[in-house]
């Protein structure tokens, strides 16, 4: 009787334990300029996983794969991923296949279990979350596909001709005057939200997996013309947002300029609501023009020097604001664009470690530049392809499917580049 009452105390201690540990995982909170994790100060690098969740699925994923990638990740002191939290429509080619919206208002239920199953996996390791909730590109279908289903016409998806990016443009630029575009997007924001999840049984809103809500993948203004509709919506969307869930924080997903009709003053007006938690941007060299893969020694100076003047100008803006900024997606291709796991990946490093230098040289002087995301991770993923296209069954990896798979992916495989990314994590702890 005894040894029965003892297995009993210790199966109670090890339940007590279990619920504790995924009860203590701090909460990120923003003062200032400045992240904290509970009451001590939190600056990362962590990475994009957009994959994520499908990766999680039951019936076309591979939780194997995910728990081998989230151990990897967490023995190199990555805890902070980017993740989308879903596509929408999934009916064209280069775009994201099965979609979690499959149509205006439907929700595939084995991709949203895969959403659960990937944020309790997280919660187990203490990693956190940046939820992305829609994208402005056509590859996860997006505010594209919110037009599509309300009546403006096939979405000109640019990878298939004779459609162009100028068209593609024009297009979405519509959804901030289409009205039931942006209640549909609204709701699903609030159907998201408002889940709770099955395998923790706690409600998003209480989950402290989830470090911020962020309103979608590089929503852009287009055209001046355009910047007041858009600032109306973004202000709704946020407000949005911040009723539903007063415990998470709050950002846009801004490439920053580049997202700004290429205006520093664009991008500070349009962030200016206090419920913004904090500001993001995006950096990329090698689609920008600065960096040329097949000229790498001569391109790699001036693609630094570019960067850091896109850094600070960002900077300047965060500190008026009063906010932190994150520099959450920057990639760079390996060398001559190879998409094979073994090619070099020498100046990716090289542009990496002045990335997180920067990070940690803000964080001695408390500056407002917190912490990086590199696009991004891709584990045991590659390309099958010659040409590198994706199709439906192929691995997963961080190149959206109308990319190149293995384009800016860090592979499991990656060593160097893990270890700069652990290094740097070292001194920002």
């Amino acid at each position: 009787m005894k040894k029965v009452l003892f297995l009993i105390f210790l199966l109670l201690c090890f339940f007590t334990s279990t619920k504790n540990t995924a009860q203590n995982q701090a909460r990120i909170t923003v003062k200032g300029t400045q992240f904290f994790k509970g009451k001590k100060p939190y600056s990362y690098v962590g990475t994009n996983y957009w994959y994520g969740s499908l990766l999680a699925s039951k019936s076309v994923g591979d939780r194997k794969r995910l728990g081998r990638e989230l151990d990897l990740m967490k023995k190199n002191k990555i805890d902070n991923l980017r993740i989308l939290v879903g596509a929408e429509g999934g009916t064209y080619d280069y775009t994201v296949t099965p979609a979690l919206q499959y149509e205006q208002g439907k929700y595939n239920e084995d991709l949203l279990d895969g959403l659960d199953y990937l944020m309790a996996e997280m919660g187990k390791r203490k990693m956190y979350a940046v939820l992305y909730l829609t994208n402005n590109w056509e590859w996860s279908g997006g505010m594209s596909q919110y037009l599509e289903w309300n009546g403006h016409g096939a979405i000109p998806i640019p990878n298939i001709a004779p459609n162009t990016w100028p068209e593609f443009m024009s297009y979405t630029e519509q959804f901030h005057s289409c009205e039931p575009c942006m209640e549909s997007l609204a709701n699903h924001v609030r159907f998201i939200i408002g889940r709770t999840n099955a395998y923790t049984n706690k409600k998003y809103t209480e989950d402290n997996t989830i470090m911020a809500w962020q309103v979608g993948n590089e929503p852009r203004t287009f055209t001046a013309e355009n910047e007041k509709k858009f600032t109306d919506w973004l202000n709704n969307i946020v407000n949005l947002i911040d009723s539903l869930d007063k415990n998470h924080l709050i950002s846009t997903g801004s490439e920053g300029r580049n997202s700004s009709n290429d205006s520093m003053e664009t991008f500070q007006r349009t962030h200016e609501n206090p419920n913004i938690d904090y500001l993001t941007m995006h950096i990329w060299p090698k689609n920008w023009g600065w960096f040329n893969a097949e000229d790498p020694e001569r391109t790699i100076e001036s693609t630094l020097e570019k960067a850091e003047a896109y850094i600070d100008e960002h900077v300047v803006v965060a500190n008026n604001l009063n906010r932190p900024i994150i520099i959450e997606e920057f990639g760079l291709p390996r060398a001559s664009e190879s998409l094979l796991a073994e090619a070099s990946v020498a100046y990716r490093d090289v542009f990496y470690s002045y990335i997180f230098s920067r990070i940690v040289k803000s964080k001695k002087n408390n500056g407002s530049l917190q912490a990086a995301n590199f696009w991004g991770f891709g584990g045991e993923g590659k390309a099958v392809n010659k040409d590198g296209k994706w199709s439906a069954g192929d691995p997963l990896t961080t190149d959206p499917p109308q990319e190149p798979q293995g384009l800016n992916s860090v592979f499991s495989s990656d060593k160097s580049t893990l270890k700069i990314v652990k290094k740097y994590n070292f001194r920002l702890k």
